[in-house]
């Protein structure tokens, strides 16, 4: 009796544990069905949301994004003034006239369309007649869209307590684990109730055979001390080799830069040539650094990156538009510009950008020869950039991964004279149509070493 109490009690303490672990799943899917639930309603709320009085502000957005957006943003001065509640300040008839033709009202002596033009350096406005009064009114419900209040980013990681937030997956681990250590005493209890109630009803359970340690039958085995011996005295020299091969390769850095670049944005999305930034890699040993001033040759008229709804929407999961816009203004107050009243303050911050691709000195390397004569694409050295959010070292950049690339990259004849006597010679010599690098002498050592 007292054996089938101990297993009675094993079993309720199982079937306990099972229906806390059934309590917790159902709260679990109830919680994320109840959150389904509520974001479903959210939307189906915005869309059947009124639209915007006057025009349709969607079909707005598209006009003004073809139209307007090279020159005027919602809600900061760019080449144009903002235009965020412009029907408040002007009237929708004088608007149409403005819109459609601005020279003719300022020729006709309105004295606002006259002090708008002087007060924007007397630069004349883009005439827009292809546009009905019904698209300018969709155009006019766009620029009466408040401003959107910046969402704060969802912690992945900790989870969002509070209503509607879920279940934090540290709440959870921390109820698996206390789970597993039920089971594991659940086990133990069973185990320890059936050997007590086999040695109740007489079975004999086995005995443990004692053991030699394995250490001690390694010791006493010479022929495998040795081997092994043997074995990790070359492997250490093996992994010691590599360690010190490794010394000055740099491949994979990737260091944090004081103003965030992104090369995805700008090489991918916007399709920006490498050499319009680093224009110095045509006709110089080195690539260069951009000064500010060419990124200013774009940023004067683009002061925040492109909303989530946009083709080149550059918001990602880890990029928020709040951060990209925090870096061009970082990148204003470095050159001093007043991005209020489109000027330059001449209070400018040096910025330390952190170098990323730095060769030994002995070693001389030419970007013009490579790029302007070679015919070379940045992406051979330098990896997918236009792919790259953080920029960093996509080759290792050693002597033999230049060596390799020179037997294996023919010269380009097309359109270079200046091979054209020397690959005749050669091709002769070799036997071969075209000419590797190598061939042509780019395996001697005074190539690349002073």
């Amino acid at each position: 009796m007292k054996q089938g109490k101990n297993l009675n009690s094993a079993s309720r303490f199982s079937l306990i544990t099972l229906a806390l672990l059934l309590s917790f799943s159902s709260y679990v899917f109830a919680q994320e069905d109840s959150t389904a639930t509520a974001d479903a309603a959210g939307a189906a709320e915005s869309e059947t949301s009124p639209a915007a009085q006057g025009g349709d502000a969607a079909a707005g957005k598209a006009l003004f994004n073809a139209n307007c957006a090279a020159c005027h943003k919602l809600y900061d001065r760019a080449t144009g003034p903002a235009l965020y509640n412009v029907t408040e300040r002007r009237d929708r008839e004088w608007l149409y006239r403005w819109i459609k033709n601005n020279k003719e009202l300022r020729d006709s002596g309105d004295p606002e369309a006259i002090a708008i033009y002087n007060e924007y350096n007397q630069t004349a406005m883009n005439a827009f007649p292809q546009l009905s009064n019904a698209d300018i009114d969709d155009i006019l419900a766009y620029t009466n869209t408040p401003k959107p209040e910046p969402v704060a980013p969802v912690d992945q990681a900790g989870g969002g307590g509070g209503a509607g937030g879920g279940v934090s997956s540290t709440v959870i681990l921390g109820i698996l684990a206390v789970v597993l250590v039920m089971l594991v005493a659940v086990l133990f209890l069973v185990n320890n109730t059936l050997r007590k109630f086999a040695v109740a009803q007489g079975v004999e359970l086995p005995v443990k055979e004692s053991r030699k340690p394995i250490w001690k039958a390694f010791v006493e085995n010479q022929f495998l001390v040795l081997v092994s011996v043997i074995v990790l005295l070359l492997g250490g020299a093996y992994f010691a080799y590599g360690w010190m091969m490794q010394i000055g390769v740099d491949q994979g850095y990737e260091p944090i830069q004081p103003i965030h670049y992104s090369h995805r944005i700008h090489a991918g999305d916007n399709q920006i040539e490498c050499k319009y930034c680093h224009s110095s890699a045509r006709t110089s040993k080195h690539s260069g650094i951009p000064s500010l001033n060419v990124c200013m040759n774009c940023h004067k008229s683009i002061s925040e990156v492109a909303d989530a709804t946009n083709e080149y929407s550059s918001v990602t999961e880890d990029y928020t538009k709040e951060f990209y816009d925090k870096e061009i203004q970082k990148l204003y107050k470095a050159v001093g510009w007043d991005q209020a009243t489109q000027s330059y303050t001449g209070e400018t911050q040096a910025v330390e950008w952190v170098r990323i691709h730095n060769l030994p000195d002995f070693a001389y390397f030419n970007h013009s020869q490579h790029v302007s004569v070679a015919g070379v694409q940045c992406q051979t050295c330098h990896g997918p950039v236009e792919e790259m959010e953080i920029m960093y070292q996509y080759a290792p950049l050693t002597m033999g991964w230049c060596i390799n690339c020179h037997r294996e990259t023919n010269v380009k004849m097309d359109g270079n004279p200046y091979y054209e006597k020397i690959h005749e010679e050669l091709s002769k010599k070799y036997g071969v149509e075209e000419l590797t690098a190598a061939q042509m002498g780019g395996l001697e050592c005074g190539k690349c070493h002073y």
